[in-house]
C-alpha cells in the first residue's frame, strides 16, 4: 500500500513544496505577476502597510511554507498551505477575481490531500517533535 501513496505524495510533495517557493520568490520580481494587483482595495485599506511591503510578507510566508514541504516537515507544511489557500481564496473574492479563488480552493484540496498522504505513511505531524517526545518518555 505505501508504494501507491508513494505514487500519490512525491508528485504533490513537489507541487506543493515547489509552487509556494517560487510564487513566494516572485513576490520580490514580479516576473510571474503583478501579485498587488490581486489584493482588493478592501483589503489594502486594512493593511498596517503598503500593499508591496504586504506582498513581501506574503512571499517570505510562502517561501518558508515551501520549504518545509519540501525538507520533511510534509503534514504541517501542506496544512499551512491549505488554510493559506483559502485565505488567499476569500480575498480574492472580495476583488471579483472570482477564477482564481476557486482554483485556489482547489489547490487547497490538494494540499489537504497531501498532508492525508502523508499522514497515512506514518509522517508526524510535527517530527521533530515527535522524536522529542519519544525521547523525553524514554528517559
Amino acid at each position: 500500500m505505501n508504494e501507491n501513496l508513494s505514487d500519490i505524495y512525491w508528485p504533490l510533495r513537489a507541487v506543493y513544496g515547489l509552487v509556494p517557493l517560487l510564487a513566494g520568490l516572485d513576490k520580490f520580481t514580479n516576473i510571474l505577476a503583478d501579485w498587488a494587483h490581486y489584493v482588493s482595495p478592501f483589503a489594502a485599506s486594512l493593511l498596517p502597510m503598503s500593499v508591496g511591503s504586504f506582498m513581501h510578507v506574503v512571499g517570505v510566508i510562502e517561501v518558508i511554507v515551501g520549504l518545509v514541504v519540501l525538507f520533511g516537515w510534509t503534514r504541517i507544511g501542506a496544512l499551512v498551505a491549505a488554510v493559506w489557500l483559502v485565505a488567499i481564496a476569500l480575498e480574492l473574492l472580495t476583488g471579483g477575481f472570482l477564477d482564481i479563488a476557486v482554483r485556489d480552493v482547489a489547490m487547497a484540496v490538494g494540499a489537504y490531500t497531501l498532508a492525508q498522504v502523508a499522514a497515512r505513511r506514518g509522517e508526524e505531524l510535527v517530527p521533530h517533535l515527535a522524536a522529542h517526545e519519544t525521547h523525553a518518555a524514554r528517559v
